[in-house]
């Protein structure tokens, strides 16, 4: 088994297994209970709609908008693309009625917000029920670095040099408040307050605490809210999405053309605003719990098992000492630098694609024909598409007025285990020049 790729997979609905530092003031399993017993909404980590068809190994329906559809069509081949789900085609899940299938509440947010696209409907039928085991993006660190080992004699000799010389820089500048961060994991607080204005500031400097910041938002607002709307999703056993969706657009203009969790940076008075204009009530509790849970999440993730979070330091950190105690995190910050050179875009797939086969390989060893984002089963679902024991069917949709997706017209499409272009993607550069994505 691959274990840094077991690693990044999470099973909600088994006991916590995962190895982790030392000196940690709460462990996954203590944080596990907690979302799940103490939040209105935890319930849906073990126990929703999306992992409960997974395991039933009955055929599996998603949805996956698209603006190529007559690249597709004449070329009758399907590919995926890099982002939260690594090397799966980006849908969401379906639900069969008795007169159509609707559309979780993800894709029913797809379709209203991306009015030139078309949908598909793709039907997979699994040779056995699929394992609840999600891969969380945030736990990739040790797969980047890895790949970059592997791969970096594609580099130049100066894009190599300038690579780690700026990762490094990037950590060592950054070093105090991840001190910060290990401190508060090993349970000596910061006011809350503080904690979340120096995390605002250490944001530009290290990209993926933005990533961080963001998803630990997110999963406070979809487990605590009590909303109307959130009460009719959990019926249906789904999260709110709506929730991170206002969350990242209120709080970045222009995130909606381009998803980049590294402009995502409120400081404690600007997040008091953006979560009172979603959910008045989860004001008081949020830069507490953001601080909790950040820090936790940033010491499990970014260090190595044979480490202490009481005792380590990030001050003086060169490249080697970080690649043997801080994998993860030196990974991370590898790949969202190199996706800032101007040859990535020839790079893409040389690093990417390297990245997707040992994914897919993994798949495959697990009986994971459709992934999902696993940080919190929230429907971002895909298709594997090297799975070798699993029937696939596609169809053009239409929608009819009750909102339900129809069969229209059946493709003659393959699935082909490659990555797209990166000019075909949402891994695009924004107007500094930056690489960025996420799925939307």
């Amino acid at each position: 088994m691959d274990t840094e790729l077991d690693d990044a997979h999470t099973d909600y609905t088994r006991p916590v297994s995962r190895p982790a530092p030392a000196g940690l003031a709460d462990s996954e399993a203590d944080w596990r209970h907690r979302l799940v017993q103490d939040t209105p909404g935890g319930w849906l980590l073990a126990d929703n709609a999306m992992t409960r068809t997974l395991a039933s190994g009955r055929p599996i329906h998603l949805m996956h908008t698209t603006t190529a559809l007559d690249a597709i069509r004449s070329s009758g081949q399907l590919y995926v693309s890099s982002g939260c789900l690594v090397a799966a085609l980006y849908c969401a899940p379906l639900i069969p009625e008795a007169t159509g299938l609707r559309p979780h509440n993800l894709g029913a947010y797809l379709l209203e917000t991306k009015p030139h696209t078309r949908t598909l409907i793709i039907e997979v039928t699994p040779s056995s029920p699929v394992p609840a085991k999600g891969i969380d993006y945030l736990r990739l660190g040790r797969v980047h670095l890895r790949t970059y080992l592997q791969h970096r004699n594609f580099l130049t000799e100066q894009e190599d040099t300038r690579l780690r010389r700026t990762v490094v820089q990037q950590i060592r500048t950054v070093a105090p408040f991840l001190d910060l961060l290990l401190a508060n994991a090993a349970g000596r607080r910061t006011a809350p307050d503080t904690f979340i204005d120096r995390l605002a500031a250490a944001i530009p400097g290290l990209p993926f605490l933005g990533y961080l910041y963001f998803e630990v938002l997110s999963e406070y607002l979809m487990l605590h809210s009590t909303s109307g709307q959130t009460r009719t999703c959990a019926e249906a056993g789904e999260m709110n999405n709506a929730l991170y969706k206002r969350l990242a657009f209120s709080a970045v203009t222009g995130m909606d053309k381009l998803f980049d969790l590294s402009r995502f940076h409120p400081g404690h008075m600007r997040l008091r605003e953006l979560i009172g204009g979603i959910e008045p009530h989860l004001v008081p509790d949020t830069a507490a719990y953001a601080r909790d849970r950040l820090a936790h999440l940033f010491a499990a993730i970014a260090l190595a098992p044979s480490q202490d979070v009481a005792s380590f330091t990030f001050h003086g950190a060169d490249f080697d000492s970080l690649a043997q105690s801080a994998p993860s995190l030196l990974g991370q910050s590898l790949f969202r630098e190199m996706r800032t050179l101007a040859r990535y875009p020839q790079l893409y797939l040389a690093f990417e694609q390297a990245k997707a086969l040992q994914t897919w390989t993994y798949w495959n060893a697990s009986g994971i024909a459709t992934p999902f984002n696993g940080f919190l089963p929230k429907g971002e679902i895909g298709v594997n598409p090297a799975y070798p024991g699993a029937e696939i069917t596609v169809w053009l949709a239409e929608r009819c007025e009750r909102g339900l997706l129809h069969p229209l017209d059946q493709l003659d499409v393959d699935f082909v285990p490659r990555l797209a272009d990166l000019g075909m993607t949402a891994m695009r550069r924004d107007a500094n020049g930056r690489a960025a994505g996420h799925p939307v």
